[in-house]
Formats: structure tokens, C-alpha cells, sequence
């Protein structure tokens, strides 16, 4: 969703609240894509501070699903946003960007608040996800889920210092 900011640019200390959709289904980064399954509406205070200087305040939540680190069976994970940011609506779209960690959510005079949630999710973005801490994983062999299914695949592992001489075991065995 963009929205225009002229009539707030208009005037000095004015402030507008407002509630719009949260437009993206889907959460795109350059390591895939989780659908979003549950938002809720995005609330906006946007105040005109002095000197054409913004204060944006944002806030919704979202649910998306990321695949468990150790299985891959999908996690309902809670995003619970609250952004502020500070614009210096005078500089360029250019100077904005440079001096904005998360900029892109500014085009002109147009706020594309898709653009703002997308970077406080990925502010937000969990190093990894859990289904539950005792999760089991996948067989490293076969590829089961551990936590659905046993499977009979020899996961020992030897230290691979060690290699070599259970190659000379193994060659002796055949003998």
C-alpha cells in the first residue's frame, strides 16, 4: 500500500493516524520465500515534524511460516512489528537512501508501507527456527524425519582423523 504524504507535508506539527492493509503475502529474501499467513492491519502515525522532517510509526503483526532448521516442516512463526523512523523529507531520494540503513520505503512523496514492513521483518528475521527444541532432525542417509519415523541407516560418524586407519580395517575385513 503507497501512501501520499503532501497534505501531511503541507503543514507543520500535523498528524495523521491511519490503518491500511499489509499488502504482501508472500516474504522474499535472497534465501526464498515463506508465505504469510496471518496479518493483521498496519496502523500508521505519521506526524510533520519541523523542518520537513517525518517521524513514521508503524505497527502490525505477522505470521509466516519458516521451515524448523534441524526437519524443515513449516514453523508458524510471530512477527510483532513496531517500527519509527525519521525522514528528512528535503534531502533527495538518493541522500534519503544513503543515510537510511533500511531505505527504499520512501519514493518522493510516497510511502510504500509494504516496503517498510518487509525491512522490520527482516530486522526481525529469527537466526534459526525450532519446531520444538527436542526436534530430531532428518537422517543425513535416507532424508526421514526423525521425528515422524525411525529409520535403520548407520549415522555413526568417525572423526576424520581417524579415516585412514578405519580404512585399513575395512580392507582387512575383506580379506
Amino acid at each position: 500500500m503507497r501512501i501520499d504524504l503532501t497534505d501531511i507535508l503541507a503543514r507543520e506539527g500535523k498528524t495523521e493516524e491511519l490503518e491500511t492493509a499489509l499488502e504482501i503475502s508472500v516474504f522474499k529474501t535472497r534465501a526464498g520465500e515463506y508465505p504469510i499467513i496471518g496479518k493483521s492491519p498496519v496502523h500508521l502515525c505519521i506526524t510533520h515534524n519541523a523542518g520537513q522532517v517525518l517521524e513514521i510509526a508503524a505497527d502490525c503483526d505477522a505470521v509466516i511460516e519458516i521451515p524448523c532448521a534441524r526437519c524443515l516442516e513449516p514453523v508458524r512463526t510471530l512477527f510483532e512489528l513496531h517500527a519509527v523512523r525519521e525522514v528528512d523529507m528535503k534531502l533527495t531520494d538518493a541522500e534519503r537512501e544513503e543515510m537510511l540503513d533500511d531505505g527504499g520505503y520512501i519514493e518522493g512523496k510516497t510511502l510504500d508501507v509494504d516496503a517498510l514492513m518487509h525491512n522490520e521483518i527482516l530486522f526481525d528475521w529469527p537466526m534459526q527456527v525450532l519446531c520444538s527444541e527436542d526436534c530430531k532432525g532428518i537422517c543425513i542417509k535416507c532424508g526421514a524425519n526423525l521425528n515422524q519415523t525411525s529409520c535403520d541407516c548407520d549415522t555413526a560418524s568417525l572423526d576424520p582423523r581417524m579415516a585412514a586407519i578405519s580404512d585399513i580395517f575395512r580392507k582387512f575385513k575383506e580379506v
